[in-house]
């Protein structure tokens, strides 16, 4: 669905330069209703991504209707492929959209080939196919539909609420193949949430959707992640957190520290300068040079801190996918090509792998620097 008596008028070809490498432009266009967004509209030409896998598992598939997110996380990992546009991973990624508009129908022309194996794919591991965008653009119907009726299991990660809008047909689907849902929602104290990620839903409206998907017979799994060294790790944060995803309905949770990737650490740098400027030594100790992920000792300490808590309000701790990144499929690894009758759908996997726990670290992470 296009912008149908919402746009300004004033299409934008070769505003920016970067975006000349995309031949596939249709139009970019800006509307009221999201001020200081454009939206590129492109005609994709393949909508599988293959992705490397980091473990036994080979590879894995993802889509991404969109790229760039107006969710405009500090900390999104995926700010970086921006930069091949000549876009910036600040701004611009919140800012300047791409939308694969036809990214459904290629998509059935794919699953369509001989070739394809059905294996699980993937959705949300890069930017969020729900993000507000989707609510007028509706590109998830026709993705998920391709997918369930040619037997491809598939999950989705989200923070956009708009996932309600779409569990009927992903009830439909589960009929057909393994569908797996998630919610990322990271943050349970409001004004933090509203600072770190002012482009989402309140961390009570996706408790909500939780409880939704739940209701509607599905599992969904919470992504408490990532969690922020100093802001979200104590004991309280995360006791209330994991309280209130037991309480939305939540099946499983998985948890990781921080990634802060070379693209990503000086967006976030510049908000925690503004918000919290006490944290930053703390911040350039842990993620010193080009190092991303946040030191061993603390995420052994994170651990120790979190897993009893999980077990003590009857969570387990869920599983990623090891090659997207996103939560793992129900499916079995490897599946029969599919023919003429519906696949059953498959069992949630929820046990996890746990980190080995530290003796002896401090009840403040801030001793370990």
């Amino acid at each position: 669905m296009r912008w149908s008596g919402q746009e300004l008028g004033v299409e934008q070809l070769g505003a920016l330069p970067g975006l000349a490498k995309l031949n596939n432009l249709v139009r970019s266009v800006q509307t009221p209703e999201f001020a200081g967004v454009t939206f590129h509209e492109v005609l994709a030409k393949s909508a599988l991504n293959r992705v490397p896998g980091r473990s036994a598992m080979p590879f894995g598939w993802t889509i991404n209707p969109y790229r760039g997110c107006t969710h405009a996380c500090t900390y999104c990992f995926a700010r970086p492929t921006h930069t091949y546009l000549d876009l910036d991973a600040g701004d611009d990624f919140d800012r300047q959209i791409i939308v694969k508009v036809n990214v459904a129908e290629v998509l059935r022309g794919e699953l369509a080939k001989p070739s394809w194996r059905h294996d699980p794919v993937a959705l949300g591991t890069n930017t969020d196919p729900y993000q507000r965008a989707e609510g007028r653009y509706a590109l998830m119907p026709g993705v998920i539909e391709a997918l369930a009726s040619s037997g491809t299991p598939l999950s989705i990660l989200t923070k956009g609420t708009l996932l309600r809008r779409d569990l009927p047909l992903l009830v439909d689907a589960a009929e057909l193949v393994p569908v797996d849902l998630a919610m990322s929602i990271a943050i349970y104290d409001d004004e933090l949430q509203r600072s770190v990620e002012p482009g989402t839903p309140s961390t009570k409206a996706r408790l909500a959707t939780v409880t939704a998907v739940r209701e509607a017979g599905l599992d969904c799994a919470v992504f408490l992640m990532p969690i922020l060294p100093f802001l979200t790790d104590s004991r309280a944060h995360l006791d209330e957190a994991l309280r209130s995803v037991k309480a939305a309905g939540g099946t499983t949770v998985l948890y990781t520290a921080l990634y802060l990737r070379g693209g990503v650490k000086p967006w976030f740098m510049q908000w925690l300068e503004r918000a919290h400027p006490e944290l930053v030594p703390k911040y350039r100790s842990m993620y010193f040079g080009t190092n991303a992920y946040a030191p061993k000792a603390y995420r052994h300490w994170l651990s120790q801190r979190i897993q009893p808590l999980i077990r003590a309000h009857g969570l387990e701790r869920g599983r990623e996918d090891p090659a997207t990144g996103g939560v793992r499929s129900s499916a079995p690894a490897r599946r029969p090509v599919f023919g003429g009758a519906a696949a059953a759908r498959v069992g949630t996997v929820s046990a996890g792998l746990e980190l080995p726990d530290t003796l002896g670290l401090p009840p403040d992470p801030s001793a370990l620097f």
